[in-house]
């Protein structure tokens, strides 16, 4: 009579552990394949809606409507791009080193095409290239006038330090306008490259403090 209750016992705690683990192995799964959730704002008197990323994604790739954000990021670009060209141009005829004759190079080639992609973008918005509500100094890592008076009266070493110097600071501002965009934007386009802005101008960074 004791084996026969102690056999149903065992039994029974075996069972429970077995649901226990099918139970754990139904959850485990579930979340795997879920992924992370987003929470969704609902409209006006509408509660928030919780998405799976996939969702979420594919939510905001029927609707990437540029909004304030993305054409300001654009417009801002563009005379940020432009201030690194008008610097690169005074490289040949009076930088010294060839790796800073070699970056300005990559900068001009990178930078000059990324104007004409932006115009594009605001042309294909129907926005015009400028609103008049922003300066210079309004976007961050933008050299002032002086530096700029200084820089072209520069040569040699003199000319090479004060350019990456510059240059690193001017990269820096990009990286935080496009950090902005990315929190603040909604077209996918803009948002891509932002991206770009931030891989390629960490990377020169990082090779410019080298070459100080």
């Amino acid at each position: 009579m004791l084996n026969r209750r102690a056999s149903l016992v065992t039994a029974a705690a075996l069972l429970v552990l077995a649901l226990a683990a099918c139970d754990s192995d139904t959850e485990t799964k579930s979340g795997a394949a879920g992924g992370p959730s987003v929470i969704a704002p609902g409209g006006p008197g509408e509660a928030n809606r919780t998405l799976s990323a996939e969702d979420a994604a594919a939510q905001r790739a029927e609707d990437d409507t540029p909004n304030a954000a993305d054409v300001s990021y654009a417009r801002m670009m563009i005379e940020h791009h432009a201030q690194a060209l008008e610097m690169t141009e005074l490289v040949p005829d009076h930088a010294r080193s060839g790796d800073v004759k070699r970056l300005a190079l990559r900068i001009s080639a990178a930078q000059g095409p990324e104007i004409e992609a932006m115009r594009g973008w605001l042309k294909t918005h129907g926005k015009p290239e400028t609103a008049g509500t922003h300066t210079h100094t309004a976007m961050p890592g933008m050299a002032t006038e002086a530096q700029l008076t200084k820089l072209r009266a520069a040569d040699g070493k003199a000319f090479d330090d004060l350019f990456l110097k510059l240059m690193i600071t001017h990269h820096e501002g990009a990286i935080t306008m496009a950090t902005d965009v990315k929190a603040q934007g909604n077209n996918l386009l803009i948002e891509e490259m932002a991206d770009d802005v931030v891989a390629q101008q960490t990377s020169e960074i990082t090779r410019m403090r080298g070459m100080l």
